[in-house]
Protein backbone atom coordinates (compact mmCIF):
# COMPACT_ATOMS: atom_id res chain seq x y z
CA UNK A 1 0.00 0.00 0.00
CA UNK A 2 1.28 3.45 -0.89
CA UNK A 3 1.27 6.32 1.53
CA UNK A 4 1.32 9.95 0.40
CA UNK A 5 4.88 11.24 0.28
CA UNK A 6 5.68 14.32 2.35
CA UNK A 7 6.28 17.35 0.19
CA UNK A 8 9.56 18.05 1.93
CA UNK A 9 12.43 15.83 0.92
CA UNK A 10 15.25 15.33 -1.56
CA UNK A 11 13.13 16.22 -4.60
CA UNK A 12 12.12 19.62 -3.31
CA UNK A 13 15.51 20.38 -1.77
CA UNK A 14 17.29 19.83 -5.08
CA UNK A 15 18.57 22.85 -7.04
CA UNK A 16 16.02 24.66 -9.15
CA UNK A 17 15.23 22.74 -12.30
CA UNK A 18 15.92 24.31 -15.65
CA UNK A 19 13.30 22.51 -17.70
CA UNK A 20 9.70 23.41 -17.05
CA UNK A 21 6.36 22.82 -18.65
CA UNK A 22 3.72 25.41 -18.01
CA UNK A 23 0.81 27.22 -19.55
CA UNK A 24 0.88 30.11 -20.16
CA UNK A 25 4.61 30.66 -20.64
CA UNK A 26 6.66 31.97 -17.79
CA UNK A 27 9.59 34.29 -18.48
CA UNK A 28 12.44 31.95 -17.62
CA UNK A 29 15.25 33.86 -19.26
CA UNK A 30 17.39 32.79 -22.17
CA UNK A 31 19.37 29.63 -22.85
CA UNK A 32 21.70 30.89 -25.58
CA UNK A 33 22.68 34.32 -24.39
CA UNK A 34 20.64 36.00 -27.11
CA UNK A 35 17.82 37.09 -24.85
CA UNK A 36 15.30 34.45 -25.94
CA UNK A 37 14.86 30.92 -24.61
CA UNK A 38 14.43 27.89 -26.82
CA UNK A 39 10.83 26.78 -26.35
CA UNK A 40 8.96 23.70 -27.52
CA UNK A 41 5.20 24.04 -27.99
CA UNK A 42 4.00 20.72 -26.62
CA UNK A 43 0.24 20.16 -26.70
CA UNK A 44 -0.66 23.56 -25.31
CA UNK A 45 2.24 23.61 -22.86
CA UNK A 46 5.49 25.43 -23.44
CA UNK A 47 8.61 23.48 -22.54
CA UNK A 48 11.55 25.80 -21.92
CA UNK A 49 14.80 24.12 -22.91
CA UNK A 50 17.77 24.71 -20.62
CA UNK A 51 20.31 22.36 -19.10
CA UNK A 52 19.48 18.78 -20.22
CA UNK A 53 17.56 16.67 -17.68
CA UNK A 54 19.59 14.10 -15.79
CA UNK A 55 16.83 12.03 -14.17
CA UNK A 56 13.90 11.20 -16.45
CA UNK A 57 10.94 8.92 -15.78
CA UNK A 58 9.24 7.68 -18.95
CA UNK A 59 5.69 6.61 -18.21
CA UNK A 60 5.09 4.63 -21.43
CA UNK A 61 7.04 2.12 -23.47
CA UNK A 62 6.87 4.31 -26.57
CA UNK A 63 8.75 7.28 -25.11
CA UNK A 64 11.15 4.95 -23.29
CA UNK A 65 12.18 3.35 -26.57
CA UNK A 66 12.79 6.76 -28.16
CA UNK A 67 15.01 7.79 -25.24
CA UNK A 68 16.91 4.51 -25.45
CA UNK A 69 17.31 4.90 -29.21
CA UNK A 70 18.86 8.31 -28.54
CA UNK A 71 21.41 6.70 -26.23
CA UNK A 72 19.97 8.20 -23.04
CA UNK A 73 19.72 5.05 -20.92
CA UNK A 74 22.05 6.54 -18.29
CA UNK A 75 19.46 9.25 -17.57
CA UNK A 76 16.34 7.05 -17.27
CA UNK A 77 15.51 6.41 -13.61
CA UNK A 78 12.17 4.70 -14.19
CA UNK A 79 9.75 3.43 -16.82
CA UNK A 80 6.23 1.98 -16.81
CA UNK A 81 3.21 0.83 -18.85
CA UNK A 82 4.54 -1.77 -21.30
CA UNK A 83 2.66 -3.92 -23.83
CA UNK A 84 5.59 -5.72 -25.47
CA UNK A 85 9.17 -6.90 -25.02
CA UNK A 86 11.81 -4.24 -25.60
CA UNK A 87 12.48 -3.26 -29.21
CA UNK A 88 15.10 -5.38 -30.93
CA UNK A 89 18.53 -3.85 -30.56
CA UNK A 90 17.75 -2.05 -27.31
CA UNK A 91 17.95 -5.05 -24.98
CA UNK A 92 21.32 -4.15 -23.48
CA UNK A 93 20.44 -0.46 -23.10
CA UNK A 94 17.24 -1.42 -21.27
CA UNK A 95 18.95 -3.65 -18.72
CA UNK A 96 18.84 -2.29 -15.22
CA UNK A 97 16.29 0.46 -15.87
CA UNK A 98 13.72 0.28 -13.02
CA UNK A 99 10.22 -0.79 -14.05
CA UNK A 100 8.05 1.29 -11.71
CA UNK A 101 4.88 -0.57 -12.70
CA UNK A 102 3.58 -2.74 -15.52
CA UNK A 103 0.74 -0.26 -15.96
CA UNK A 104 0.35 3.24 -14.49
CA UNK A 105 2.44 3.76 -11.35
CA UNK A 106 1.18 5.95 -8.56
CA UNK A 107 2.23 9.60 -8.42
CA UNK A 108 4.09 8.82 -5.21
CA UNK A 109 6.02 5.97 -6.83
CA UNK A 110 7.18 8.28 -9.62
CA UNK A 111 8.29 10.94 -7.14
CA UNK A 112 10.32 8.34 -5.24
CA UNK A 113 12.56 8.13 -8.33
CA UNK A 114 13.32 11.87 -7.91
CA UNK A 115 12.85 12.82 -11.58
CA UNK A 116 13.67 16.21 -13.03
CA UNK A 117 11.68 15.40 -16.18
CA UNK A 118 8.75 13.09 -17.03
CA UNK A 119 7.67 11.87 -20.47
CA UNK A 120 4.62 9.96 -21.65
CA UNK A 121 3.11 8.71 -24.89
CA UNK A 122 -0.51 9.36 -23.90
CA UNK A 123 -2.60 12.07 -22.26
CA UNK A 124 -4.40 9.25 -20.44
CA UNK A 125 -1.09 8.50 -18.70
CA UNK A 126 0.14 12.05 -18.05
CA UNK A 127 -3.04 13.99 -17.48
CA UNK A 128 -6.35 13.92 -15.66
CA UNK A 129 -7.18 10.36 -14.62
CA UNK A 130 -3.63 9.16 -15.21
CA UNK A 131 -0.54 9.11 -13.04
CA UNK A 132 -0.80 12.85 -12.41
CA UNK A 133 -1.43 16.04 -14.33
CA UNK A 134 1.32 18.11 -15.87
CA UNK A 135 0.39 20.88 -13.45
CA UNK A 136 1.04 18.59 -10.47
CA UNK A 137 4.54 17.85 -11.71
CA UNK A 138 5.08 21.50 -12.61
CA UNK A 139 4.27 22.58 -9.06
CA UNK A 140 7.22 20.45 -7.94
CA UNK A 141 9.53 21.88 -10.59
CA UNK A 142 9.45 18.74 -12.72
CA UNK A 143 9.29 19.30 -16.49
CA UNK A 144 6.99 17.18 -18.64
CA UNK A 145 6.52 16.16 -22.27
CA UNK A 146 3.69 14.23 -23.97
CA UNK A 147 3.94 12.67 -27.42
CA UNK A 148 2.41 15.12 -29.93
CA UNK A 149 0.84 12.15 -31.74
CA UNK A 150 -1.64 11.86 -28.86
CA UNK A 151 -2.41 15.48 -28.06
CA UNK A 152 -2.03 17.43 -31.28
CA UNK A 153 -2.03 16.63 -35.01
CA UNK A 154 -5.83 16.53 -35.10
CA UNK A 155 -6.27 14.22 -32.08
CA UNK A 156 -9.38 14.75 -29.91
CA UNK A 157 -9.07 12.87 -26.60
CA UNK A 158 -12.44 14.12 -25.32
CA UNK A 159 -14.54 12.32 -27.93
CA UNK A 160 -14.78 9.10 -25.93
CA UNK A 161 -12.91 5.78 -25.97
CA UNK A 162 -9.37 6.14 -27.28
CA UNK A 163 -10.20 9.45 -28.94
CA UNK A 164 -10.60 10.38 -32.57
CA UNK A 165 -8.66 12.17 -35.28
CA UNK A 166 -9.84 14.89 -37.63
CA UNK A 167 -6.78 14.42 -39.83
CA UNK A 168 -4.53 11.44 -40.55
CA UNK A 169 -1.44 10.89 -38.44
CA UNK A 170 1.81 10.88 -40.38
CA UNK A 171 5.22 9.53 -39.52
CA UNK A 172 6.47 13.12 -39.57
CA UNK A 173 4.74 13.59 -36.20
CA UNK A 174 6.78 10.70 -34.76
CA UNK A 175 9.95 12.17 -36.27
CA UNK A 176 9.02 15.51 -34.68
CA UNK A 177 8.81 13.86 -31.26
CA UNK A 178 12.28 12.40 -31.72
CA UNK A 179 13.64 15.84 -32.62
CA UNK A 180 11.89 17.45 -29.63
CA UNK A 181 13.34 14.98 -27.15
CA UNK A 182 16.77 15.19 -28.76
CA UNK A 183 16.64 18.96 -28.28
CA UNK A 184 15.47 18.70 -24.67
CA UNK A 185 18.30 16.28 -23.82
CA UNK A 186 20.96 18.10 -25.81
CA UNK A 187 21.57 15.35 -28.37
CA UNK A 188 20.23 17.00 -31.54
CA UNK A 189 22.75 15.29 -33.84
CA UNK A 190 21.69 11.87 -32.58
CA UNK A 191 18.08 12.84 -33.21
CA UNK A 192 18.75 13.75 -36.84
CA UNK A 193 20.68 10.55 -37.38
CA UNK A 194 17.83 8.50 -35.93
CA UNK A 195 15.21 10.24 -38.09
CA UNK A 196 17.34 9.68 -41.20
CA UNK A 197 17.71 6.00 -40.33
CA UNK A 198 13.96 5.57 -39.85
CA UNK A 199 13.14 7.35 -43.10
CA UNK A 200 15.58 5.09 -44.91
CA UNK A 201 13.96 1.99 -43.44
CA UNK A 202 10.50 3.08 -44.62
CA UNK A 203 11.78 3.82 -48.12
CA UNK A 204 13.53 0.45 -48.33
CA UNK A 205 10.48 -1.46 -47.08
CA UNK A 206 8.03 0.15 -49.50
CA UNK A 207 10.19 0.44 -52.62
CA UNK A 208 8.23 -0.68 -55.72
CA UNK A 209 5.40 -1.92 -53.49
CA UNK A 210 1.91 -1.95 -55.04
CA UNK A 211 -0.84 -3.05 -52.65
CA UNK A 212 -3.59 -0.74 -53.86
CA UNK A 213 -6.14 -3.56 -54.22
CA UNK A 214 -5.63 -4.95 -50.71
CA UNK A 215 -7.90 -4.26 -47.70
CA UNK A 216 -6.40 -4.59 -44.23
CA UNK A 217 -8.02 -4.91 -40.82
CA UNK A 218 -6.01 -4.15 -37.67
CA UNK A 219 -7.09 -5.93 -34.47
CA UNK A 220 -5.42 -4.66 -31.31
CA UNK A 221 -7.20 -6.59 -28.54
CA UNK A 222 -10.47 -7.86 -27.00
CA UNK A 223 -12.44 -10.72 -28.52
CA UNK A 224 -15.96 -9.85 -27.29
CA UNK A 225 -15.96 -6.29 -28.65
CA UNK A 226 -12.74 -6.03 -30.67
CA UNK A 227 -10.71 -2.84 -30.86
CA UNK A 228 -10.11 -2.34 -34.58
CA UNK A 229 -8.15 0.51 -36.13
CA UNK A 230 -9.97 3.47 -37.59
CA UNK A 231 -8.72 5.53 -40.47
CA UNK A 232 -6.21 7.86 -39.04
CA UNK A 233 -3.94 6.57 -36.27
CA UNK A 234 -0.70 4.60 -36.52
CA UNK A 235 -2.30 1.75 -38.54
CA UNK A 236 -3.57 4.37 -40.97
CA UNK A 237 -0.03 5.70 -41.39
CA UNK A 238 1.23 2.17 -42.00
CA UNK A 239 -1.55 1.51 -44.52
CA UNK A 240 -0.80 4.67 -46.46
CA UNK A 241 2.93 3.94 -46.56
CA UNK A 242 2.35 0.48 -48.06
CA UNK A 243 -0.33 1.79 -50.42
CA UNK A 244 -3.17 -0.47 -49.21
CA UNK A 245 -6.54 0.49 -47.71
CA UNK A 246 -8.03 0.05 -44.26
CA UNK A 247 -11.29 -1.90 -44.15
CA UNK A 248 -12.54 0.57 -41.52
CA UNK A 249 -11.22 3.80 -42.98
CA UNK A 250 -14.70 5.32 -42.73
CA UNK A 251 -14.37 5.90 -38.98
CA UNK A 252 -12.20 8.58 -37.41
CA UNK A 253 -12.22 6.94 -33.98
CA UNK A 254 -8.73 5.79 -33.00
CA UNK A 255 -9.72 2.27 -31.89
CA UNK A 256 -13.50 1.80 -32.30
CA UNK A 257 -15.08 -1.35 -30.89
CA UNK A 258 -16.79 -3.02 -33.85
CA UNK A 259 -18.93 -6.16 -33.79
CA UNK A 260 -17.91 -9.29 -35.67
CA UNK A 261 -20.98 -9.20 -37.91
CA UNK A 262 -19.75 -5.88 -39.33
CA UNK A 263 -16.30 -7.39 -39.80
CA UNK A 264 -17.87 -10.25 -41.74
CA UNK A 265 -19.62 -7.74 -43.99
CA UNK A 266 -16.32 -5.97 -44.75
CA UNK A 267 -14.43 -9.30 -45.16
CA UNK A 268 -10.88 -7.84 -45.23
CA UNK A 269 -8.24 -9.46 -47.42
CA UNK A 270 -5.62 -9.55 -44.65
CA UNK A 271 -5.89 -9.28 -40.86
CA UNK A 272 -3.08 -7.55 -38.97
CA UNK A 273 -2.94 -8.89 -35.42
CA UNK A 274 -1.53 -7.21 -32.35
CA UNK A 275 0.77 -9.67 -30.57
CA UNK A 276 0.73 -8.23 -27.05
CA UNK A 277 2.32 -9.59 -23.88
CA UNK A 278 0.19 -7.62 -21.39
CA UNK A 279 -2.85 -9.24 -19.73
CA UNK A 280 -5.46 -6.49 -19.42
CA UNK A 281 -7.85 -7.54 -22.23
CA UNK A 282 -9.04 -10.80 -23.77
CA UNK A 283 -7.19 -12.16 -26.83
CA UNK A 284 -3.98 -10.23 -26.19
CA UNK A 285 -1.51 -12.52 -27.98
CA UNK A 286 -1.63 -13.23 -31.70
CA UNK A 287 -2.06 -16.94 -30.93
CA UNK A 288 -5.17 -16.20 -28.86
CA UNK A 289 -6.56 -14.00 -31.62
CA UNK A 290 -6.00 -16.64 -34.28
CA UNK A 291 -7.62 -19.30 -32.09
CA UNK A 292 -10.67 -17.09 -31.61
CA UNK A 293 -10.94 -16.26 -35.32
CA UNK A 294 -10.68 -19.87 -36.43
CA UNK A 295 -13.18 -21.18 -33.86
CA UNK A 296 -15.76 -18.37 -33.88
CA UNK A 297 -19.01 -18.83 -35.75
CA UNK A 298 -18.97 -15.21 -36.95
CA UNK A 299 -15.30 -15.23 -37.95
CA UNK A 300 -14.19 -18.65 -39.20
CA UNK A 301 -15.64 -18.03 -42.67
CA UNK A 302 -13.82 -14.75 -43.19
CA UNK A 303 -11.67 -15.01 -46.31
CA UNK A 304 -8.54 -13.96 -44.43
CA UNK A 305 -9.19 -16.62 -41.78
CA UNK A 306 -9.88 -19.45 -44.25
CA UNK A 307 -6.74 -18.53 -46.19
CA UNK A 308 -4.70 -17.86 -43.00
CA UNK A 309 -3.77 -14.39 -44.17
CA UNK A 310 -2.33 -12.97 -40.96
CA UNK A 311 0.40 -10.42 -40.29
CA UNK A 312 1.66 -10.08 -36.70
CA UNK A 313 2.71 -6.77 -35.14
CA UNK A 314 3.77 -5.68 -31.68
CA UNK A 315 1.33 -3.49 -29.79
CA UNK A 316 3.85 -0.64 -29.94
CA UNK A 317 3.93 -0.82 -33.74
CA UNK A 318 0.15 -0.28 -33.73
CA UNK A 319 0.49 2.81 -31.54
CA UNK A 320 2.10 6.03 -32.76
CA UNK A 321 5.71 5.40 -31.81
CA UNK A 322 9.17 4.72 -33.12
CA UNK A 323 7.92 1.15 -33.64
CA UNK A 324 5.39 2.29 -36.26
CA UNK A 325 8.30 2.13 -38.71
CA UNK A 326 8.69 -1.52 -37.72
CA UNK A 327 4.98 -1.85 -38.51
CA UNK A 328 5.53 -0.52 -42.03
CA UNK A 329 8.36 -3.00 -42.54
CA UNK A 330 6.40 -6.00 -41.28
CA UNK A 331 3.17 -5.20 -43.12
CA UNK A 332 5.09 -4.60 -46.34
CA UNK A 333 7.01 -7.85 -45.93
CA UNK A 334 3.83 -9.74 -45.01
CA UNK A 335 1.97 -8.50 -48.06
CA UNK A 336 4.83 -9.60 -50.28
CA UNK A 337 4.94 -13.05 -48.64
CA UNK A 338 1.18 -13.46 -49.05
CA UNK A 339 1.48 -12.61 -52.73
CA UNK A 340 -0.60 -9.45 -52.43
CA UNK A 341 2.04 -6.95 -53.49
CA UNK A 342 4.42 -6.66 -56.37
Amino acid sequence: MYRPMPLAGPLLLAPALVLTACSPTADDGDTDGSGSASIIDNCGYEVVVGEPPQRVVSLNQGTTEILLSLGLEDRIVGTATWTDPIMEGLEEANEGIPRLAENNPSFERVLEAEPDFVTASFVSTLGTGGVATREQFGELGVGTYVSPSDCSAGKDNDSGGDGSRSEPLTLDVVYGEIRDLALVFGVEERGEELVAELRGRVEAATEDLDASEVSLMYWFANSEAPYLAGCCGAPGAITREVGARNAFDDTHDEWPQINWETVADRDPDVIVLGDLTRESQTAETAAAKIGFLEDGAATRDLTAVREERYILLSGQAMNPSIRTVEGVEKVAAGLRELGFAR
